[in-house]
């Protein structure tokens, strides 16, 4: 299969995860939005909101860099800052998601 097509195929698949996972967000974002901060640390320190959040916040992230990706692809014709926009943007999309997961999992 062509690189492209995988792309393609993970951009589909991770923009239907978010459908569901969206919704979530925003119904108990809506819930706890004007809640004090002992509220949102009991919001998230139930396991079932950890497990859905850290799942939102990957299917998130990998829509976001590879149609992001896909942008610097079409737009930007200097191969070098192309391949570093790109990689750049990769990290950010792993590290982000991953500290933000570590210090949600961190609380009690």
């Amino acid at each position: 299969m062509h690189h492209s097509t995988k792309k393609w195929i993970v951009i589909k698949c991770s923009s239907v995860i978010l459908i569901p996972l969206m919704f979530w967000f925003i119904i108990n974002l809506a819930s706890i939005y004007d809640e004090n901060y002992t509220e949102l640390v009991n919001f998230f320190s139930k396991t079932s909101s950890k497990i859905l959040y850290s799942l939102f916040l990957i299917a998130a992230f990998s829509f976001f860099s590879l149609t992001i990706s896909e942008v610097f692809e079409d737009y930007i014709s200097n191969e070098k800052i192309k391949n570093v926009a790109t990689k750049t943007l990769y990290v950010f999309a792993i590290v982000m998601p991953l500290v933000t997961i570590l210090s949600i999992f961190s609380l009690n």
